[in-house]
C-alpha cells in the first residue's frame, strides 16, 4: 500500500515541480530552470505548500479519474458514466489552473445525462496532447495484474478517448497505464518500452470492435508507434534487454535539444507520444536517485508538469518515497487526499470485480 501512496503523492511533487505556478511550465529552457533552482538554494530546500507550488489541473484530472476507480460499480459501462459526471464536475474546480485546451473543449462534448452514449465524444484532430496520459496510472494502478491486460487496454483507451480523442492522446494513456502496471508487478524497467509495442496491436483491436474512427485513427495511430519504435532503437533497448544508450555529456541543454528531437513540434511534453517517453528515459538514466529523476524529468524545457507527475508518479511505484526530501510532500497541496486515493487504489486492486 505504501507504494501506492507514494505514487499518487509523488506524481503531484512531480506535477508541482515542473508547474511552479506555472513560471517553468512555460519555459523553454531547462538550464533557466536549473539556474532558478540553485537561487532557491536547490531541491533539498525546497519546501513545496499550495501556496507558492500549487498542483496543476493534470493532477486534479488523476485524482478525478482515481476516484470514479474506487467506487463500486457494477460494469465499465457504469465506471465511464461515472468517469463521466466526475469529469464534466471537475471543469469547476480547475478554475483559475488553465487547463490543457482539449481537455476542456472535449468534456464540454461528455453527456452525462445520456445513459447509453455519455462518454463517446466526436474524433479532435487537436487531441493529440498529454492531458490523456498524465491521468491515466491510475488506471494501471488499479488493473495492474497481468491477466487484467484486457480491462486495462479498455479502460485507458475509453478513459482517454473522453477528453483526447486522437490515437496520439489515447494511446498515451494506455502507455502510462501499462508502467504503472509493469512496476508494480517488478518487470524490469529496460523491458517496459518493448512490452508496449507488443500491446499497441491489442489496443487497435478493441478500437475495431468498437467500430469508432478507425479512418481517421490510421495515420496518427502510425506516427505514435514510429516515434516510440525511434525511441527504442535510439536507445538501443528494443530487445527490452540492453543496457540503454545514453549520451555522456547530458547537461540541460542537451537534455532540451534531445526532447526537442522526440517531439511533434518543438516543445517537449506537450503530446501524448513524448510527455510519457520523456518520464520513463528520466527513470531509465536516474535509476533509484531522486535527484537525478527531477533534473531530466520536471527541471527541463516544455511541458515539465506533464512529465513530472508521470515520472513521479512511477518513482513512487518503483522505490517508494524514502528517497525523497520530506519538505517535497510534508505541505504538498492536497497530500491527503492523494494519499487516501492511493490507499483505496491498493484496496479497490486487491479486490477482483
Amino acid at each position: 500500500m505504501e507504494k501506492f501512496q507514494a505514487a499518487m503523492v509523488l506524481g503531484g511533487v512531480g506535477d508541482a515541480l515542473g508547474y511552479r505556478k506555472g513560471r517553468w511550465e512555460m519555459c523553454i529552457s531547462g538550464k533557466q530552470i536549473q539556474q532558478e533552482l540553485a537561487t532557491l538554494g536547490g531541491l533539498g530546500a525546497l519546501k513545496l505548500d499550495a501556496d507558492n507550488w500549487p498542483l496543476s489541473d493534470g493532477v486534479l484530472m488523476h485524482m478525478t479519474t482515481a476516484e470514479a476507480l474506487i467506487t463500486d460499480y457494477w460494469c465499465l459501462e457504469d465506471l465511464y458514466r461515472e468517469l463521466v459526471r466526475l469529469y464534466v464536475e471537475a471543469m469547476v474546480c480547475l478554475q483559475g489552473r488553465v487547463p490543457e485546451p482539449s481537455t476542456v473543449e472535449r468534456c464540454v462534448n461528455l453527456k452525462p445525462h445520456n445513459f447509453l452514449l455519455a462518454w463517446h465524444t466526436p474524433f479532435n484532430e487537436k487531441g493529440s496532447g498529454h492531458g490523456a496520459a498524465t491521468k491515466a496510472m491510475c488506471v494501471g494502478m488499479r488493473y495492474w495484474q497481468p491477466e487484467q491486460l484486457d480491462n486495462l487496454v479498455e479502460v485507458s483507451i475509453e478513459t482517454g478517448r473522453m477528453t483526447h480523442n486522437h490515437p496520439i492522446g489515447f494511446l498515451g494513456s494506455l502507455c502510462t497505464a501499462l508502467f504503472a502496471s509493469y512496476a508494480i508487478q517488478g518487470r524490469p524497467l529496460v523491458s517496459w518500452g518493448r512490452d508496449l509495442m507488443t500491446v499497441i496491436p491489442k489496443a487497435e483491436e478493441y478500437c475495431r470492435k468498437t467500430i469508432r474512427h478507425m479512418a481517421e485513427y490510421q495515420e496518427k495511430w502510425f506516427y505514435f508507434e514510429a516515434k516510440w519504435q525511434f525511441y527504442l532503437e535510439e536507445r538501443g533497448v528494443e530487445d527490452g534487454q540492453s543496457k540503454p544508450i545514453l549520451p555522456d555529456r547530458y547537461d540541460a541543454e542537451e537534455t532540451d535539444k534531445m526532447y526537442k528531437h522526440w517531439s511533434s513540434e518543438g516543445c517537449p511534453g506537450r503530446r501524448g507520444h513524448d510527455a510519457p517517453m520523456i518520464a520513463y528515459d528520466a527513470l531509465l538514466a536516474a535509476g533509484s536517485s531522486w535527484e537525478e529523476l527531477c533534473k531530466r524529468a520536471m527541471f527541463h524545457g516544455g511541458e515539465s508538469s506533464a512529465t513530472g507527475l508521470i515520472a513521479g508518479c512511477l518513482y513512487g511505484l518503483l522505490y517508494g518515497i524514502d528517497q525523497v526530501p520530506a519538505g517535497l510532500y510534508q505541505d504538498l497541496d492536497k497530500r491527503q487526499k492523494l494519499e487516501d486515493l492511493g490507499g483505496r487504489l491498493y484496496r479497490a486492486a486487491a479486490v477482483e470485480k
